[in-house]
């Protein structure tokens, strides 16, 4: 794919589908109404140029095409039917708060009737764009069962005749838990190496704050992203090479963004209902405080993923807390919970295993668990750091 239509698919893809599940009422159809679309810009854009509102043409091209294909299936009285219905949807006919295309189609992937793995992994499919293997490895599971997954919710939401309609104010609580974990996992996607989603996570957290002001996990939400995306010009070298959070110049932090998101996350302590998305907040809110990375104070990190376990025990979080418990008690002590840990798929995992063991003057292990998580990642720049990382234990 050529890349300025590379960067029109991956800015514009999730508000394509967006409008045209809204306009069809059927995922199938809308996503290949869409791809469709964009193949057409493939074999058009290069003549004829990208035009002034690629959005727009995307959105046009693929509804017209799937307008067409609808009427050449239908009898002639279901494409009266279908005219009448399809025309219909031109008109406004939205109810409860949701006026984003965006946001209404997560919450209607996030019906309570599909398992949150499933609405999770649906919404990023549709409304990011990832392809099956990128969200197989967010959710640190086999390609195949992921991609089981997204059939079957999509199966679920056709079978049972879940409405595209937007949720009223007494349907939203039902839906928080899985819209939250969808903004999260795009804005884990897009801090990957793709910056677009990350914009879009925190508009989308933006719009769900301003939708749901009194819960205080999607202030928690806006708030950890907000503080992890505030460190993004201190995260990569000139060179493009990752510069660990350790060793980042912290004079190159955007401190708007630490001061919005610290004040988010002392509004949510001030409601003392405590939930995993403030914790992690809380978590990067001290590491921003610090002026140096040596004045970090592990010991109060340490105390938020001992509150962090106790909402939402797993193994990463686990491995977060070894980290931890690495810069307090040291890294014998940290080696020995992260090596009960069941991560082998997982490429962080193997990362701080080789940082501990290289700490521990153990090279030829740390040299194997650099290797291990080298064949894991899929970044380039972690590639890279895990191999520049790597070499280093092999010249000392």
């Amino acid at each position: 794919m050529p890349l300025d239509v590379e960067g029109v698919f991956r800015a514009e893809y999730g508000r394509a589908v967006a409008v045209l599940v809204r306009f069809l009422g059927d995922i199938d159809l809308a996503e290949e109404a869409v791809q469709d679309a964009f193949a057409t810009a493939l074999r058009k854009w290069p003549q004829s140029g990208i035009p002034p509102s690629p959005a727009g043409w995307i959105i046009t091209t693929a509804r017209n095409r799937a307008v067409d294909r609808l009427r050449r299936e239908s009898t002639r009285e279901a494409r009266h039917a279908e005219a009448e219905r399809l025309h219909a949807r031109d008109e406004p006919d939205e109810e409860g708060p949701v006026r984003d295309d965006r946001l209404r189609l997560i919450f209607t992937c996030c019906h309570p009737a599909l398992a949150v793995h499933a609405q999770v992994a649906l919404t990023l499919r549709l409304l990011g764009g990832l392809t099956t293997p990128q969200i197989a490895r967010a959710f640190l599971v086999p390609e195949p069962t992921m991609a089981q997954r997204i059939v079957r919710a999509k199966a679920k939401i056709r079978d049972a005749r879940i409405p595209y309609r937007l949720p009223r104010d007494a349907d939203l609580p039902d839906r928080v838990r899985g819209v939250l974990a969808v903004v999260y996992l795009i804005f884990n996607e897009g801090y990957g190496g793709r910056e677009d989603l990350c914009a879009e996570a925190v508009r989308l957290g933006r719009l769900l704050a301003e939708l749901m002001p009194d819960e205080p996990e999607t202030l928690g939400l806006l708030a950890l992203m907000l503080l992890v995306e505030s460190r993004r010009p201190a995260r990569t070298a000139p060179d493009g090479a990752l510069v660990l959070l350790s060793d980042q110049d912290r004079s190159l932090w955007d401190r708007d963004l630490i001061a919005e998101g610290q004040d988010l996350v002392r509004r949510c302590l001030r409601r003392g209902r405590p939930g995993p998305y403030q914790i992690q907040a809380a978590v990067n809110a001290v590491h921003s405080d610090a002026p140096t990375a040596a004045d970090t104070d592990w010991g109060q990190i340490l105390r938020l993923y001992d509150q962090l376990t106790e909402h939402t025990p797993s193994p990463v979080v686990a491995l977060n807390r070894a980290v931890a418990i690495g810069e307090v008690e040291g890294p014998e002590a940290a080696l020995a919970l992260v090596d009960v840990l069941d991560l082998d798929g997982y490429h962080a995992f193997h990362a701080v295993r080789a940082d501990l063991l290289r700490r521990l003057g153990r090279p030829a292990e740390a040299v194997r668990a650099y290797e291990a998580a080298i064949a894991l990642t899929a970044s380039p720049a972690e590639r890279a750091h895990l191999e520049r990382s790597r070499a280093a234990i092999a010249r000392e």
